[in-house]
């Protein structure tokens, strides 16, 4: 019998289907994988912003990673919204009970629509208990701002961040993922540093601009779990997930949904 390649995406719920959960399993479908789910909060929101949040029970939490790692196991986890740090230490214990491999850490503090998704007690917890348990961590530049404590006002600083980030993960030197998004330029460039081999990668795209960027930080990460779940190297998980987060963006900024950030379109390739 054939297998799926199979990603678990541990994360909140949006009710508007644009991010978190939704977009994770949209984003690991798309490419070619099998996707469970473990959910951390349910929230109230759509493309004008989050109007509630409610948090999953931790032992609920426990339950469904313990239910589908028992079971249908997994190739990668991507991490999402882990709002205190009662649930970032549950998921810690949840992956090492089962040795999940190829974590994806999206560290979500604040929404698209500036809306904050984290405790700030959980900040620390995160940063201490989960980023070394992470093989790659995705923070977008106001995530690393507050990861870090520093201000990041320019392109050209980005590679060194990246490497200051990369300490985070202590002995273990995770590797990162910093996005230029929230800069000005009209030439993006992302900054890869791959800290299996102590290389930095500069990805670069043309900036777009739509509204529809709602969930673009899920996405990419959902992209290179997908990649890692495949047997990809890290190298090549991160170029396809690039790739694949910059066309959904381009294919996805010519439609109208909602009345605020919409969507990017996470089934470019098939949708035509």
């Amino acid at each position: 019998m054939k297998e799926y390649n199979k990603v678990l995406t541990i994360a909140g719920s949006d009710s508007g289907g644009g991010a978190g959960i939704q977009a994770d399993i949209k984003t690991i479908s798309a490419l070619g994988c099998y996707a469970s789910c473990a959910i951390t909060a349910v929230t109230v929101q759509n493309t004008l912003g989050v109007e509630a949040v409610h948090a999953v029970p931790i032992e609920i939490l426990k339950g469904q990673i313990a239910s589908v790692l028992s079971d249908i196991g997994t190739d990668a986890v991507k991490i999402g919204m882990l709002h205190s740090s009662e649930v970032v230490r549950a998921t810690r214990d949840m992956l090492d009970k089962f040795n999940a491999p190829n974590i994806v850490l999206d560290p979500v503090m604040v929404s698209t629509s500036g809306h904050k998704l984290i405790e700030d007690e959980a900040i620390e917890s995160l940063t201490k208990i989960l980023i070394p348990r992470a093989r790659i961590i995705t923070p977008n530049i106001p995530e690393a701002e507050i990861l870090l404590g520093e201000k990041i006002t320019s392109q050209e600083e980005l590679p060194a961040f990246a490497r200051k980030l990369s300490k985070l993960g202590g002995a273990n030197k995770v590797s990162v993922f910093l996005k230029a998004g929230h800069l000005t330029d009209d030439n993006l460039q992302d900054v890869f540093y791959n800290a299996e081999d102590d290389e930095i990668y500069l990805l670069n795209s043309k900036r777009i601009y739509t509204p529809n960027t709602h969930g673009t930080g899920c996405t990419l990460s959902s992209a290179i779990a997908a990649g890692l779940a495949k047997g990809y190297s890290l190298h090549n998980a991160a170029i396809e997930a690039k790739h694949y987060i910059s066309n959904a963006i381009e294919e996805g900024s010519t439609y109208s949904i909602g009345h605020g950030h919409g969507p990017v379109k996470h089934f470019w390739e098939f949708w035509k």
